[in-house]
């Protein structure tokens, strides 16, 4: 019964429209390179700074909250390292695995979810998992998608996460707490803010349904079945045992577990693709944990809200 109302009021509305991206996709075929440049470039930039300008979140905490992504993302490296080795995976084969099971989906599927399971806490945190994995997608992930050919570019390597709208975002959200500046007070840049804010959810999730439906899905059983385990069963382990070390207490621990879980991030099968590191592996996780996901992450939710398990954390 717990299982069904955690399906219902969070993953099936989140389901309903993704299906409904997938369908219009199917029928229409929609611009998915727009679909996503709206979503990088206007709706996250606009969610994240009216979350950080109005948060009540404290610069050490968001800190905290970033190391627990960073330290999340190195242990799925490691451990995806150790069964790359063991099964003798050959270089582009473990750097596809290690994209597979760092980078988690933290926007168009995390903002979402979490809006619609904790939406007292869960936008809030989920505005700088997003922000950690962003950075750390296109700083350490360009490079190990990178490394797998000859075509190294240096300190360039970097420069597209210096494109990315979103950290000017959290800085000019930053500046204006800072210094106090009365933004909600300037309706001709506030209102515009409010209405991007409240559409990124509807959006983001078309847009996932649009992007799954024009993934091209080839199966490898063995590599796929570790990915899909490291990601969806071993990251909430692993945030689990973090919690504690990060002073994470109640629904907030519950929140950075819950957000540990999400499926593979679509940027990884891009990064794969760009770089020729195994994008037909990168592809098929990125389309099977997504729906895989749909039922750990309901099990992970209604798990969490036991309050035995709550007392927990």
């Amino acid at each position: 019964m717990l299982l069904w109302k955690v399906f219902s009021q969070v993953l099936l509305p989140i389901l309903v429209l993704v299906g409904f991206g997938w369908m219009l996709d199917r029928r229409s075929r929609l611009d998915l390179n727009t679909l996503i440049k709206l979503n990088i470039y206007v709706f996250v930039p606009a969610f994240i700074f009216r979350e950080v300008v109005t948060s009540s979140l404290g610069a050490g905490f968001a800190v905290r909250v970033m190391g627990f992504t960073a330290c999340i993302q190195a242990g799925m490296f490691l451990m995806s390292a150790l069964v790359s080795h063991f099964c003798g995976y050959e270089r582009r084969q473990a750097r596809a695995l290690q994209l597979a099971t760092m980078f988690y989906n933290s926007g168009n599927y995390g903002v979402p979810l979490m809006t619609l399971a904790f939406p007292l806490t869960g936008p809030l945190l989920q505005v700088f998992v997003l922000l950690t994995q962003n950075i750390c997608t296109f700083t350490v992930g360009v490079f190990l998608a990178s490394s797998t050919t000859k075509t190294h570019s240096g300190w360039r390597t970097f420069l597209p996460m210096l494109r990315q709208i979103s950290l000017w975002a959290v800085a000019s959200a930053l500046v204006v707490r800072w210094w106090e500046v009365p933004v909600s007070e300037w309706r001709w840049l506030w209102v515009p803010v409010e209405y991007l804010h409240h559409a990124l959810v509807g959006v983001a999730l078309v847009t996932l349904g649009a992007q799954l439906s024009q993934t091209r899905v080839q199966q490898n059983a063995g590599r796929l079945s570790w990915a899909l385990g490291l990601r969806l069963l071993v990251g909430p382990v692993l945030a689990c045992l973090l919690c504690s070390r990060f002073g994470f207490r109640g629904e907030e621990a519950v929140v950075m577990v819950v957000s540990s879980a999400f499926p593979t991030a679509v940027n990884t099968a891009l990064l794969a693709h760009e770089f020729q590191a195994d994008s037909q592996f990168a592809t098929a996780v990125v389309f099977y944990s997504t729906l895989a996901s749909m039922f750990t992450v309901t099990c992970l939710i209604a798990v969490l809200r036991v309050p035995e398990v709550l007392a927990l954390f």
